[in-house]
């Protein structure tokens, strides 16, 4: 019997009660059915939503790096073509021009300065008049000797006479053997004399000489010491004039002492090694020379040696105690392959260089560098010549990254080589 059957008239009170139970717990169920359902449905479209957003998000994070695997925008550098020539080994270091020779010209004679033949700054030769002291007083002194050598070699000759005499009269025993040796000795003592008497006449025509002061090294005469109408003395400390003799020109330069078996075996082969001074900047070279001699010790607080090298410096490019670069060729290494120095780059794992591809992307190569010069180096392994390598803009490049070869803004000058 259901609940919406008719219950008999019949029907006991006990029915009448369970039919009141069944038609109450149905009412219940359905209210229930009716206040979960809005839940459960809006658990549904949660998670359909969830599910949507999840789909739409991959696909939007998918779509950039696609596209920026695909169109990702180009590097722009600069870059060089790596080639194969001689490379030049030079060591480097600091140097001071020095001049070949210094003499500072001084009087040796006492007297006021009454000429003066020389301009400030003139090049002289060996043996040009520079300066001349008043002469008279040894013109007096030469003229002094010469009497006073007269006056004795007449005595002399009157001497030698009387010798003569007594020696015959002492021959027939005339005259006393004491009266022919005091004569003898007279001949002596005025012999003597004469040879003083001539020494003082070399000694007033040596002063006269000394009068004219002359250029005893040719050079550079620098700025003028003492005005004529000075008195100038031969211990006087300043002296006249300093002469420089820049034609030929030494330059004096220092190497590490790692250095020098490399140079020590390339001059005792005999090989004249060329060397370049190069101004303050290091962009100009000023002239080219010859390694002359290494210094004799290793200056132990520095760990350096100092070398010297001469130039002939006739375009008078170098002068004394100038500041240069120096360059010392030591060594040629033939079919080498160069890259410019800026491709190089250093990393923890060493040094590399980005080389550009064939489809114009950039793959970095590690490389084993050699010598450099100026603003060259060479590879002895890594790049090949005629491939490219990155010059400028490296900071932005990856591995694989687009590259857009662009000319460079500007160009710096190396120091040209020998």
């Amino acid at each position: 019997m259901t609940s919406n059957e008719p219950i008999p008239a019949t029907a006991t009170p006990k029915l009448l009660a369970l039919r009141d139970a069944a038609t109450e717990a149905q009412t219940a169920a359905a209210d229930v059915r009716r206040r979960w359902w809005p839940w459960f449905l809006a658990l549904i479209v949660l998670t359909g939503g969830g599910y949507w957003w999840w789909q739409r998000s991959a696909a939007q994070s998918a779509v950039p790096a696609a596209a920026a695997k695909s169109f990702a925008p180009s590097v722009p550098v600069v870059v060089a073509t790596a080639r194969q020539g001689d490379m030049p080994v030079y060591l480097t270091g600091l140097g001071s021009v020095t001049a070949f020779n210094t003499v500072t010209v001084k009087s040796r004679v006492d007297g006021q300065l009454v000429k003066v033949a020389f301009q400030e700054g003139q090049y002289v030769h060996e043996g040009d008049l520079l300066a001349e002291i008043d002469p008279r007083p040894f013109q007096v002194q030469l003229t002094q000797a010469e009497g006073q050598l007269a006056r004795d070699a007449a005595q002399l000759k009157e001497a030698k006479l009387n010798l003569e005499r007594y020696r015959d009269l002492l021959v027939h025993d005339l005259i006393a053997k004491q009266q022919v040796d005091d004569q003898a000795a007279t001949v002596g003592q005025y012999e003597g004399a004469v040879k003083v008497d001539q020494a003082a006449i070399d000694n007033a025509k040596l002063q006269l000489t000394y009068a004219r002061i002359t250029a005893p090294i040719s050079g550079r005469v620098g700025l003028r010491l003492v005005d004529a109408g000075n008195m100038v003395h031969a211990n006087d400390q300043n002296g006249l004039l300093v002469i420089t003799q820049v034609q030929p020109i030494a330059v004096l330069f220092t190497l590490p002492e790692d250095n020098l078996p490399a140079v020590l075996t390339k001059l005792h082969a005999g090989d004249r090694l060329p060397v370049e001074a190069f101004d303050r900047a290091g962009r100009t070279r000023l002239a080219t020379g010859t390694l002359l001699t290494i210094d004799n010790q290793i200056d132990q607080s520095t760990g350096t040696t100092r070398l010297k090298a001469i130039f002939d410096n006739g375009d008078n490019a170098l002068f004394p105690n100038q500041f240069v670069n120096v360059r010392l060729l030591i060594d040629i290494r033939k079919e080498a392959v160069i890259v410019p120095a800026a491709a190089v780059q250093r990393g923890p794992q060493g040094t590399f260089v980005y080389v550009v591809r064939a489809d114009q992307t950039a793959d970095v190569r590690p490389v084993t560098v050699g010598p450099a010069s100026g603003g060259d180096a060479s590879v002895e392994s890594g790049v090949s010549a005629g491939e490219t390598v990155v010059v400028d803009g490296v900071d932005k490049l990856r591995v694989g990254s687009k590259v857009q070869v662009r000319k460079p803004e500007t160009e710096t000058t190396a120091p040209p080589h020998a």
